[in-house]
């Protein structure tokens, strides 16, 4: 089972594939070899990159992530505003404290290599690591990074990547493969989308911990609305990106206006703020990338705003129904957008809170598959390329544009009957046929697309 904590995980930004699920890969390399060998014998480290995260590792901050990570720092915990200090002092000292307890040597040059033709055949996110003593390599691991900060072991690499992340052999009362298996679940035994995922999750844990998890999840998201709002500046990078979502604020809270379309500018808002904060390496939660992490908690605020006041039973329904949704992109498809092009980013983020919306406003669970697939199905083909490698352009506004297509994919779904012509696992099978005939050039290797035409400066 994939569990709704997988699916929404709290980390840093700026990418859950080449930012969290390097900087876990790293720590469990260490943990790992910790228990293999003795790290207090360790004189070197090496740390190879291939294809999109030697690529684009280094607008998205794979290095720093992997360092992070070598460090013994978790994306859930580390400490986002010691982090550019904790670099620069490794950057100075060219030493670098293994789990914080074993110093090595780390040179500014040459320790982390990121290869900008070598690709690895498995996953176009993959990263090896090595100890050697004394000139020799004494321990080595390959490790993919699969995207919203899943990572798999080359050795636990499997085609059918569900083994690889099961998280537990126990039975399950509804389990499902498809979306069609949930919404038999959902008829049989005339439970809402979320309900069948609640009941999956308390075989795990107590519904007490569920909830008090998922309102931390929702919290941690309102929060970063919150920073993203009151920090102005300019984003890190070659691109100087001005941060847009301070200015945008002030400009809302202050005008008078009639206009039935202002919502439309509050959602921009919301996605802008999380994005902005995505960029700049804060706190942000994987929804379920990073690159994507502004749609739910702007369609969530948005129905905060105009619904009605979210209490603990909306928010746990809406993330459970958003999960659930994920789960089958996981499992049929991808969210990396280095396997399927932004599709599997922002297109999975919309058709998610697409669905879970459509539940909150009284939906039907064949509402909820007909919003899901609506926010899908015209994100279809779309490509990942990030100008100069750094997640800022065009992913914060297409964070805004998602999210506002999933409000509107909510919208139409409740205005019809729920029949619709095309299935949502219909619609998850084309966008992982439309990944696999995309062209490398256009998934996250910043060698296409917006990415070659636009001139950094």
């Amino acid at each position: 089972m994939i569990s709704v904590f997988d699916i929404f995980k709290v980390g840093i930004g700026p990418s859950s594939s080449h930012t969290v699920g390097p900087m876990r890969a790293a720590k469990e390399f260490l943990l790992a070899a910790d228990k293999a060998i003795a790290l207090t014998s360790i004189d070197a480290i090496e740390v190879e990159l291939f294809g999109s995260l030697g690529q684009t590792g280094k607008g998205h901050g794979t290095g720093k992530a992997v360092i992070l990570g070598l460090a013994g720092e978790s994306p859930e915990t580390v400490d986002t505003t010691m982090v550019d200090q904790f670099l620069q002092s490794t950057h100075d000292s060219e030493q670098l404290a293994l789990l914080g307890q074993y110093n090595v040597p780390f040179p500014r040059e040459g320790a982390i290599i990121f290869h900008r033709r070598k690709t690895m055949p498995r996953h176009a996110n993959a990263m090896e690591l090595r100890l050697l003593r004394q000139g020799e390599v004494v321990y080595r691991d390959l490790y993919y990074s699969i995207g919203g900060g899943f990572i798999v072991r080359d050795a636990d690499f499997d085609d059918n990547l569900e083994e690889a992340i099961e998280q537990s052999s126990k039975p399950i009362p509804f389990p499902f493969d498809s979306c069609n298996d949930l919404l038999k679940h959902c008829k049989e035994h005339g439970k809402r989308m979320s309900s069948v995922m609640l009941a999956n999750e308390k075989v795990f844990r107590s519904e007490a911990e569920i909830r008090s998890g998922l309102m931390h999840i929702w919290n941690t998201m309102d929060s970063c609305i919150s920073r993203g709002i009151a920090t102005e500046g300019i984003l890190p990078g070659g691109l100087r990106v001005q941060r847009r979502a301070p200015g945008l604020y002030q400009r809302l809270r202050n005008e008078k206006t009639s206009d039935p379309m202002q919502a439309m500018d509050w959602v921009n808002l919301f996605a802008l703020a999380v994005n902005e904060e995505n960029a700049a390496g804060g706190r942000v939660v994987t929804a379920p990338t990073n690159g994507a992490a502004g749609i739910i908690p702007a369609v969530m605020k948005y129905a905060d705003r105009y619904i009605a006041p979210l209490d603990e039973e909306a928010v746990v329904r809406f993330l459970l129904t958003a999960a659930a949704i994920g789960i089958l992109y996981k499992k049929n498809a991808s969210i990396s957008g280095a396997e399927v092009g932004c599709q599997g980013e922002v297109g999975v983020a919309c058709s998610m809170a697409a669905g879970a919306l459509a539940e909150l406003m009284g939906g039907s669970a064949s509402h909820v598959e007909n919003a899901a697939e609506i926010g899908m199905e015209h994100n279809l083909g779309l490509t990942c390329d990030p100008v100069g490698g750094l997640v800022q352009v065009p992913c914060i506004e297409r964070n805004a544009m998602g999210a506002i297509k999933a409000i509107n994919a909510a919208r139409l779904a409740l205005r019809g009957s729920g029949d619709h012509k095309v299935s949502l696992d219909k619609v998850i099978k084309t966008m992982w046929d439309t990944g696999n005939d995309m062209k490398s050039k256009y998934k996250e290797t910043a060698r296409g697309g917006l990415a070659v035409n636009i001139i950094e400066c």
